[in-house]
């Protein structure tokens, strides 16, 4: 019998392609939802109800967890969880449900105001990384290396229209330029990859392009990604990490990675590993 799943994302990326070209060697079929499109209510979901699960790869740092959360009500699984992405999309709120597990992450500072921005940067002395609670792909991510210009930086936050963009966390700058993805399927690291820098922009992120190399195990990451797989549950993630003197800090975790770079630098097959995780739970 082949199991039918969808794929709810706002577009057809690298990633969603792959997951569907290799669906059917593991006896699945995976359709592309858009998730402008599913009408999700009470009692019934008939958008979703026809489905033995859906993939939640929203690329919107709202309606991922609105899915899941309304198709989880109506008895379809859901990967991740909703529990998960409501988490993940939320970049203080995940570190609070870190830390309270015992999982380490960075100092950080939750900015609402021109004045929470003062506060911070008394706490939390320069260089420091001024990012949005809401967002990925370093986008809009700003690197504050002196004090004198911390405040005319945050003229461009104070500007923008909705409080919701303009929540933001203050964080010391930590490991110069790389980090640490480690990309999780079930419960099983599948390949961990460093990033680094390339060029002018001091961001490490893979989105934009720069350098990466595959790193074999080490079991200080399997510790702390253990940490964050026993907080948020089994799923698909990408975990990034910094590297600290006290040792590796949790900086986000992906709930919709993108793993194209992971996978190209590792040679890991990451699609075929999502579908046996699939092929898995759903047997």
């Amino acid at each position: 019998m082949t199991l039918h799943v969808a794929i709810v994302a706002d577009r057809l990326g690298w990633e969603e392609r792959r997951l569907i070209e290799t669906a059917p060697e593991h006896g699945l079929r995976i359709d592309w939802v858009n998730d402008e499109s599913l009408c999700l209510g009470h009692p019934k979901a008939p958008a979703v109800t026809g489905y033995q699960a859906l993939l939640v790869r929203s690329r919107s740092y709202t309606r991922g967890g609105l899915v899941a959360t309304l198709a989880e009500a109506a008895g379809v699984p859901v990967l991740n969880s909703a529990g998960a992405i409501n988490a993940c999309e939320n970049k203080a709120v995940l570190r609070s449900v870190l830390h309270a597990a015992g999982v380490p992450v960075p100092d950080f500072r939750l900015v609402l105001s021109r004045k929470d921005f003062a506060a911070a940067l008394g706490e939390l002395e320069p260089p420091v990384v001024l990012k949005p609670v809401f967002g990925g792909m370093g986008k809009r991510v700003t690197l504050i290396r002196h004090a004198d210009t911390a405040q005319s930086v945050y003229d461009y936050v104070e500007d923008l229209g909705h409080a919701f963009e303009q929540a933001c966390l203050v964080e010391p700058y930590l490991d110069g330029g790389t980090s640490v993805r480690c990309l999780v399927v079930g419960r099983e690291p599948v390949a961990t990859a460093e990033f680094a820098s390339a060029g002018e922009d001091w961001r490490s992120n893979a989105a934009l392009g720069n350098q990466s190399r595959s790193l074999d195990h080490d079991p200080e990451i399997g510790k702390v990604v253990d940490g964050v797989l026993d907080a948020l549950g089994p799923g698909i993630y990408g975990i990034d990490l910094f590297r600290t003197a006290d040792g590796y800090v949790v900086n986000e975790v992906n709930h919709a990675p993108a793993f194209r770079a992971v996978s190209q630098s590792t040679g890991a097959d990451i699609p075929r590993a999502v579908a046996r995780h699939l092929q898995e739970i759903l047997t």
